[in-house]
Formats: C-alpha cells, sequence, structure tokens
C-alpha cells in the first residue's frame, strides 16, 4: 500500500518534532529513515502507523486520509519496535493465536510464523520466560503473521544475535518482494544496508532528504543528517 505524507507537521509541548513533511513510500520498496536522535524518526514511524495523529497536514494510506482510516487501514500494517510488545503471560502460540483473531486470520498459520523466526521449539513456553532476542522474534511473528500490506521497523534487530538478524532480515526482503511498503528507522547502517533502497533523511524534524539509496547509508547521514544537506 502507498503511503503519502502532505505537509504534516508533529507537535509536543509547543515544540516542533516534524515540520512540513512531504513524503511518499511506494509499494515494494524499503526506505529507512536516517537522523540524529531527536530528529524525528520515531514521531514519524508512529504518524505512518496511524499510532498519531498529524498537528498539521495528512498522512493518506492509499487513497484514504489517516483522519478517516478506520480498523480495515490499521489491519494492513505491521509494527516491529525495539519494545516487544506482547503479552509475557501467554505462551508464544498463544499470544499469536490472539493477534490472528484480532486481524481475522485463521490460527492455523501460527505455526508457521514461528517456525519462520525460529522458535517452534518454545512455542507453548510462557513468553515471560523468553530471553530479549526471542521475545524480538516473537514480536517480529506479530507483525508479519497478518502479511501486512505496509511494515514499520524500528530498531527491528534490538536483541537478536546474528543468526537472529539474517532470519530477520530475510522475512522483511520477503515483504518487500510480494509487495509491502517497508520503512525502518534504525542506528545499525551496516546490518541494514543491504536490504534498503531508498532513504529519508531528516535533521531537527524536517526532511532533508528522500530518493533512491546510490552511495552506503552512511554517507547519506554524513552528507544530509549531520551537514544538512538540501532536499531532493
Amino acid at each position: 500500500m502507498k503511503i503519502r505524507t502532505e505537509r504534516v507537521g508533529r507537535v509536543y509541548d509547543e515544540s516542533y518534532a516534524l515540520v512540513d513533511a512531504t513524503l511518499t513510500f511506494e509499494p515494494g520498496t524499503s526506505t529507512a529513515v536516517l537522523g540524529a536522535n531527536g530528529a524525528g524518526k520515531s514521531t514519524l514511524l508512529g504518524l505512518l502507523s496511524s499510532a498519531l495523529r498529524p498537528s498539521e497536514g495528512e498522512v493518506y494510506f492509499g487513497l484514504v486520509p489517516g483522519s478517516r482510516a478506520g480498523a480495515e487501514t490499521r489491519a494492513c500494517i505491521g509494527y516491529v519496535g525495539h519494545r516487544p510488545m506482547v503479552y509475557s503471560d501467554l505462551t508464544a502460540r498463544e499470544n499469536l493465536d490472539f493477534f490472528a483473531k484480532i486481524y481475522s486470520q485463521s490460527t492455523l498459520l501460527t505455526d508457521a510464523v514461528l517456525e519462520k523466526v525460529g522458535l517452534s521449539h518454545a512455542a507453548d513456553r510462557m513468553a515471560s520466560t523468553f530471553s530479549r532476542g526471542m521475545l524480538q522474534r516473537l514480536a517480529i511473528a506479530r507483525a508479519l503473521l497478518h502479511e501486512p500490506s505496509i511494515l514499520l521497523l524500528d530498531e527491528p534487530f534490538t536483541g537478536l544475535d546474528l543468526a537472529g538478524v539474517e532470519r530477520a532480515a530475510r522475512l522483511f526482503v520477503g515483504a518487500r518482494e510480494r509487495g509491502a511498503t517497508v520503512v525502518w528507522v534504525t542506528h545499525d547502517l551496516e546490518l541494514s544496508e543491504p536490504f534498503v533502497d531508498h532513504v529519508v533523511v531528516l535533521r531537527h524534524g524536517r526532511v532533508t532528504f528522500q530518493g533512491r539509496r546510490s552511495r552506503p547509508l552512511i554517507e547519506d547521514y554524513r552528507l544530509y543528517a549531520q551537514q544538512g544537506g538540501a532536499v531532493a
């Protein structure tokens, strides 16, 4: 699903976290959102997830304005954050069965998704007993369970070992290849670089670059986030 922001601003306590952001995210692309701490990255992701409402402007999901987006639109979104947001008093399988029902998906998909993230062996363990990396794998499974057409990733490799990173990255690439719109917020440019084809750079809440990646991510970051290059 295409996402478009039109002159979007977001204000917290009379200060702008995001200013006049006009951006387009196309289906079948994977976009890294880069910027220093406080640049507005997580605010942008919150707006794209519909969890936040803009103070100014509008976010469009396909042709639907975010102000009119309902449960049907939100059901198209998968979100992975650096906090797992799973139920610790349920097993891994029970967590996914619960979310499958929310998304009107068959619970028969649960075992297949647990296998994809490498948690089949722990399907019936309580999430409260999981390591940090296992919790992150479960969060990734939750986000991918309903094959979302929008996949939003906020530091998705948090807590994962190298094998977990490689497994997760393959799943994120698979989502892009089946036509999902994938948007990343990450500080780990080296790990994310092979899976990203577009870049958005924010500086002090303003977009300083959006375009196809043609150089290493660290170069885009240095040029547009640290030095404040021009908008493309």
